[in-house]
């Protein structure tokens, strides 16, 4: 996997991920960001890195959806708008990210190799806070 920087979208599976989902009609676009969430949830043995990639640039669509999630500005993420996803993607995301930084998972075993693995993982953490259920009022 060609890797340049630590965000959702900075390698090439994330940016093969942003094609597919520009290349799909806008009504299923939805389906698409779930397909990618769902299968990384359901990996029960060692998860591919590009299944843990293609998790992390939908969980970070989900969440630039989510107050105070961050907007994907990246040329990397989708040309395309991103249509309103429904709240049940949000619980999605975060198990999607929880199962990335769960072991065995070779895109966490990957970045554990790096000097940049503080950050990459404080760029998990910073996906997964606006996917977090609101506190009770």
């Amino acid at each position: 996997m060609g890797t340049w920087d630590i965000g959702p979208f900075d390698n090439d599976t994330a940016a093969d991920f942003s094609g597919e989902l520009d290349e799909a009609p806008e009504g299923e676009r939805e389906a698409v960001i779930r397909r990618a969430l769902l299968s990384a949830i359901d990996t029960r043995d060692d998860l591919d890195s590009d299944i843990a990639a293609e998790a992390v640039a939908a969980a970070a669509l989900v969440c630039a959806q989510c107050p105070p999630g961050e907007p994907v500005t990246t040329p990397y993420g989708p040309d395309l708008p991103v249509p309103r996803l429904p709240d049940d993607l949000r619980e999605l995301a975060l198990r999607a990210l929880d199962r990335v930084v769960t072991e065995p998972s070779e895109l966490l075993e990957l970045w554990s190799e790096t000097d940049e693995a503080g950050p990459w993982r404080e760029t998990i953490a910073r996906l997964r806070t606006p996917l977090l259920p609101p506190p009770p009022a």
